[in-house]
């Protein structure tokens, strides 16, 4: 049986019992809602990217739930009922949002905590790293990366990005890589065929790869 398909099925009954709709503060005076899944001290937070939103991840969720690791997807201000300051800027400060649902997992029983972040959800996750070193253990960015020079990067990194992913602007891989290149070790860059963009990958035939590839990185000592 595909990997995927074996770890949702293995957790889908404890998965059902164990997810819980919450809700938590940000250090700037928002609130954000999310759906936590499992338990345990090894947590996982999930940033989506901006067409979608906390229930894209629930797959995922599901596969993280069966690997160990208590996960939380949160919606980002200005999606759902999440809100916060800053909306109306250039440059809301999205990277306190994953701060805060890092902290709220760090509260709820995890001592260590990872991000995966799907385009400028992967950014927030990258500079919300940057801007608190020692809070975010691993961070796995699906076509994309920190906004903020990756050589501060303070976590161990793993960039999955299509190789003709590209928006208005272009092809994303040059500035992805120049980013991973920068990054220090330990870093990882996996380039994939096809032109998927960040969550958009779990809908190709890479899908079963992809969260194999997370999966390992999350658990690797």
């Amino acid at each position: 049986m595909a990997v995927l398909r074996l770890l949702a099925v293995t957790a889908s009954a404890a998965l059902a019992a164990a997810q819980q709709s919450v809700s938590f503060p940000t250090g700037d005076g928002g609130l954000l809602y999310a759906d936590l899944y499992g338990s345990g001290n090894r947590g996982v937070v999930l940033a989506h990217g901006g067409r979608f939103n906390k229930e894209s991840w629930r797959d995922q969720a599901k596969a993280l739930v069966a690997g160990g690791f208590q996960v939380l997807a949160f919606d980002f201000r200005g999606v759902g009922r999440s809100h916060g300051p800053g909306l109306a800027s250039d440059e809301p400060p999205f990277d306190k949002d994953v701060l805060a649902a890092v902290r709220y997992l760090k509260t709820h029983g995890a001592t260590t905590v990872s991000a995966v972040g799907g385009s400028f959800g992967g950014a927030a996750a990258g500079d919300a790293a940057i801007e608190s070193p020692g809070e975010i253990e691993r961070i796995v960015f699906l076509g994309a990366a920190p906004d903020l020079p990756a050589g501060t990067l303070h976590s161990r990194s793993l960039f999955i990005v299509a190789r003709d992913d590209s928006n208005g602007a272009g092809p994303r891989l040059p500035g992805i890589r120049k980013q991973y290149e920068a990054a220090p070790k330990p870093k990882e860059l996996i380039v994939l065929d096809g032109s998927a963009h960040a969550q958009l990958l779990f809908a190709t035939d890479h899908r079963e790869r992809i969260m194999r590839e997370i999966l390992r990185f999350l658990s690797a000592p």
